[in-house]
């Protein structure tokens, strides 16, 4: 006996109906586990996109744009040296100091002297291997300089509650 007519419904023509509403009201094992299952994996991508290892920020935590002003002025005061010595044992590993020294020669005599820079992107990262491994933020400016445009990006990572850089790259046509 059909269920439809065996919950006391006639088979007058309704009967595809009623069925169509019964199974859709009724949570069988296999109807079950299809929304479980779909509830299930949508949870997992919330949760996975609020847990996300970046963020992107509009704004900078005082210490890490205490840092960047400092490495800026430095740069304008053509301090070299001291920027390679007070950056992070990174920096150090993938330049000598004459190296370091070199580069930002060659950055100023292309590029001219610092005018300004405007925030574009702060992203703030907590890694747990590799180069950058604890906590790091990449910060990046569009930079007016005397000679041209460009952007500047900053690698800092904390260590022992200090921000140290650890990257300094400049992309500019100017520098071609």
């Amino acid at each position: 006996m059909d269920r439809g007519v065996k919950r006391g419904m006639k088979d007058d023509g309704c009967y595809r109906e009623a069925v169509f509403h019964q199974s859709f009201l009724m949570l069988d094992e296999r109807n079950f586990i299809r929304p479980f299952t779909c509830a299930l994996i949508l949870l997992v991508a919330v949760f996975g996109l609020a847990c996300a290892p970046s963020v992107e920020r509009r704004s900078i935590p005082p210490e890490v744009e205490s840092t960047i002003s400092s490495v800026g002025d430095n740069i304008a005061a053509e301090r070299y040296e001291k920027i390679y010595n007070e950056a992070s044992e990174l920096w150090r590993q993938d330049a000598t100091l004459e190296q370091s020294v070199s580069t930002f020669k060659t950055l100023r005599a292309k590029l001219g002297t610092f005018e300004n820079r405007v925030l574009q992107s702060a992203t703030e990262q907590q890694n747990s291997g590799g180069p950058l491994k604890g906590r790091a933020f990449i910060v990046t400016y569009r930079t007016r300089f005397q000679n041209g445009e460009g952007m500047e990006t900053f690698t800092l990572i904390e260590r022992d509650r200090q921000w140290l850089l650890a990257r300094y790259f400049v992309n500019s046509t100017a520098l071609k």
